[in-house]
């Protein structure tokens, strides 16, 4: 299982994240202090994760969702989410990524 930590910064809000694989799909356990997320959370809980990895084709279901459900464009959560999913999938290695804001 992998396992992602999202701090999202200025709203305070933490999520975690549990991806699981079970055959071609990957579940998803969202836990998060953010209403938007929750609401998220509760509709996104499969993922198929080559559909998640490009949007070349189409819009990853974790960022329709994003779309949907969070007030805010810049929310890292989604984004944490795909990463969780790579992973788990073996599309990507296990390496923390970071957005480093400065005034």
């Amino acid at each position: 299982m992998a396992k992602a930590e999202i701090f999202s910064g200025a709203c305070g809000y933490t999520t975690t994240v549990d991806a699981a694989m079970d055959g071609a799909a990957c579940h998803l356990k969202i836990v998060s202090d953010c209403d938007a997320i929750q609401r998220m959370a509760a509709e996104l809980t499969e993922v198929q994760p080559f559909q998640e990895i490009s949007s070349r084709r189409k819009l990853p279901k974790t960022l329709e969702m994003g779309i949907k459900h969070c007030t805010h464009a810049a929310c890292p959560v989604p984004v944490g989410i795909i990463k969780a999913v790579e992973i788990e999938a073996g599309l990507n290695l296990p390496v923390d990524v970071s957005i480093k804001l400065s005034e």
